[in-house]
Formats: C-alpha cells, structure tokens, sequence
C-alpha cells in the first residue's frame, strides 16, 4: 500500500487557497444555471475564473481530458464531458467536480444544482449525499481509521435506500490528483489506515436512486448508471487538524 503522505503548513495554506477560490466560483456560478447555456459555457466560465484567480484546472489534460471540469446530468454519476450539444433546461440536476490546483498543491470539489424545478426524486437523493458528506466529514479526527468514513457514507445513504457506487472512491489529495489512500463510500467501520493530522483527503459519496452498477459510455469517460436512474455525486477537500478536521473547499 502507497504512504500516505502528511502536507505540512506551507502545503496546506496552498491547498486552502486553491479550496475557497473552487468554492467562491461554484457560488458564482449557480447565476449561470438557467435554461439555454450549454454545459459547454459552464465549462469556459469554470476555467476562466479558475485562471483568474490563480489555479491551474488540473483535469485538462489529465489521461487527454479535454476540459477544465467534469459536468454530469441526471443519470450520469461522474465525469460527465461538457458539450455545446447539451443545453439547460427546467428540471435538469447538474454535477460539476473540478480539480484546481494552486503553486502545485490541488483541491478537488463537486457540488450539484438544480435547474428551474426539478423532480422531488432529485432533492431527495441531492440532499442524501449532502448528509452523507457532512456525517462524514463530521468523524474525522486524528487517531480515526479510515474506512469508518467509508461505513458512515455507505449508512447514510442505503438507510435512505439508494445505492452506493463501487466503481469509483474517494482518494487522497496534494501535489497529485490521486494520492494514497483509496476511500471507498462502503466498507466496515474500524478498519484500514489510522488518520494522523496533516493528511489531505478527497471526500465524494457517489450513490445512485436504484442500482449501484456503473456503465461507462464509448467516449471512455461518461459513466450512467446502468438502469437510467438519477445520480449524485458531491465533494469536498478536507485536512485532517491536530484535534479535528477542516474543510478546505467550503467559504
């Protein structure tokens, strides 16, 4: 198993800077969730604030990806790739998941939004990965082992019966998208690494209205779940403090 690597002050602060400059534009952009702007224009609003405010948007050109974030409707659960083809409309639930990094240190958010009024389907299972996030977030603390992160995300959401996606996890975060360790959203309490202050993780319940099986699309990116149903998916970047936790992408 890969070392968890521990970010010390400097790292943190750069990691900190690159969460609320995230957070402040995913509150400027709600303005531009309304029916008629293209998935497409969200996508060049994301990267121009991002590059305005210093961040380099770490997903473009990760593995060739093209784009500066992931946006994903309905039934897709994750990296979902913006388009001029797909246009708002009223009803639609949207997910967008971004990595900016600041001075070679990245934080990783997603959050959803509704456009116009959507299906009560849609709330419900919008505002179970909410609380499945923040009951996370929530037991964080030195001394913790990880996959009672997982447990509580998997808890939350099934008692609510919605299905918790396999396929991908949570993970690690700092210089690399992608750190050690892997954090599922199941798994049983009180097992895997103890959690130690300065380790930077990627929280992000991925869960689904019916099954939890994922299909990936033949652009290699796009993942649906596989009977159509709706999916959401949210995240935050958070550092773990000498006696508790910080959330690093919240204002």
């Amino acid at each position: 198993m890969s070392k968890i690597i521990i970010k010390n002050k400097i790292a943190i602060e750069k990691m900190r800077f690159a969460g609320k400059a995230l957070a402040r534009i995913m509150e400027e952009i709600k303005s531009l969730m309304v029916p008629g702007v293209s998935t497409w224009e969200l996508d060049a609003f994301f990267e121009k604030k991002m590059r305005s405010a210093g961040l380099i948007p770490m997903c473009k050109g990760y593995a060739g990806y093209k784009h500066a974030t992931c946006i994903s409707l309905h039934d897709v659960i994750v990296h979902g790739i913006p388009s001029k083809e797909i246009v708002l409309k009223s009803g639609d639930f949207v997910k967008i998941d971004v990595v900016g990094a600041y001075k070679n240190y990245c934080a990783d958010i997603a959050r959803y939004f509704f456009v116009g009024d959507v299906r009560p389907i849609v709330k419900k299972i919008a505002s179970v990965a909410q609380k499945a996030l923040d009951g996370a977030i929530s037991i964080i603390k030195p001394g913790l082992r990880l996959s009672s992160v997982s447990a509580t995300i998997k808890q939350e959401v099934e008692k609510e019966g919605f299905g918790v996606v396999r396929d991908f996890a949570g993970h690690g975060i700092g210089k690399s998208i992608h750190e050690a360790p892997e954090i599922p959203n199941y798994g049983q309490a009180h097992q895997g690494p103890v959690l130690l202050a300065g380790m930077t993780l990627a929280i992000e319940p991925m869960i689904t209205q019916n099954r939890y099986d994922v299909q990936v699309m033949d652009d290699g990116w796009t993942a649906k779940t596989v009977d159509g149903g709706v999916a959401a998916h949210v995240e935050d970047t958070i550092v773990v403090t000498q006696n508790s936790v910080e959330i690093l992408t919240r204002m």
